[in-house]
């Protein structure tokens, strides 16, 4: 098991009697990808923003590298790049040029550093494009050169995919897996994005109305997702009856009145139809299935899933 490297202890944001964020318990593995998973309003950005110190937590703690935020955030953040909000770059400035900018404003030493981080995002050194002809995969790896630009351990991205096409996600997700896979960065990153999360995320947590719901590996939420055989038929209850008497199984969910799912899916499904057919049950489908990470998150947040 890998050491955590960012904890929170009952974090919580009350804005009046609105709680954005309720005594979130999260942990986050060094050199893993942990993706926040939750609707838009579910308190993301709200909980990243605490993480980073830009907003105050109503009670609860924050604690990276074994030391809390609260009073050693001077020795914590420059070991952290972000990107939470877009970066005020000056449109009429290059990539290399607004990166110097930042440069000089936080008192860097390395000039080199700017070259590394564009070389990094894959990004030209020097180029000549101004940061409006940009386009917004590209705008958007400017960001994360500037979050990289210091070298730092932790990287907290909020929703870096947000307004990409099907291209430059994927460029995206490459490059933030790389970056953890090839340079040893632990990466908190945001998303309401389901597929995009199972692709990219080694650990999960499911937010919804500022509580943490569900916190897990992938491989452990693949277990979870059940295999099962959905049957489609005339008479469900003559199913069930079926399947219990002659098959010795009660592993199955009714639906209503025509859908099952079996989840015992060593049976034989060919027996079961022959038997179903012979005891004068109409079969109008039959569908090996798994649940999806949409399916997890309607299952787990009780309600409709998300893009």
């Amino acid at each position: 098991m890998k050491e955590m490297i960012i904890q929170t202890h009952n974090l919580t944001k009350q804005y009046g009697k609105q709680k954005s964020v309720s005594s979130l318990n999260m942990n986050v593995r060094r050199g893993r990808i942990y993706g926040l998973l939750g609707r838009n309003g579910a308190g993301k950005s709200t909980a990243m923003k605490m993480l980073l110190g830009l907003t105050t937590p109503t009670s609860g703690d924050v604690t990276i590298f074994g030391q809390s935020m609260r009073t050693n955030s001077n020795e914590i953040l420059p070991h952290i790049g972000s990107l939470i909000e877009a970066p005020g770059f000056y449109p009429n400035l290059t990539g290399t040029e607004n990166l110097r900018i930042f440069f000089q404003l936080r008192n860097m030493k390395r000039t080199e550093n700017i070259r590394i981080a564009l070389e990094l995002v894959g990004l030209p050194y020097r180029d000549k494009n101004l940061f409006s002809q940009y386009s917004l995969g590209m705008k958007q790896r400017l960001a994360i050169a500037l979050a990289v630009m210091h070298n730092p351990k932790i990287l907290i991205l909020d929703e870096p995919i947000n307004g990409l096409d099907p291209i430059g996600i994927a460029e995206m997700r490459s490059f933030i897996r790389s970056l953890c896979d090839n340079y040893g960065k632990t990466i908190l990153i945001s998303s309401h994005i389901l597929s995009e999360i199972a692709m990219l995320a080694d650990d999960i947590g499911i937010i919804d109305k500022g509580v943490l719901l569900e916190e897990e590996s992938m491989v452990e939420l693949e277990k979870k997702n059940r295999r099962y055989v959905s049957f489609k038929v005339s008479n469900t209850r003559q199913a069930s009856d079926l399947l219990e008497t002659e098959f010795n199984t009660k592993n199955f969910k009714v639906l209503d009145h025509h859908r099952l799912q079996l989840f015992d899916t060593d049976l034989s499904i060919p027996q079961i139809n022959r038997k179903l057919i012979e005891s004068g049950v109409d079969i109008a489908e039959v569908q090996q299935r798994e649940d999806t990470l949409e399916d997890y998150f309607k299952k787990v947040t009780g309600g409709d899933g998300i893009a």
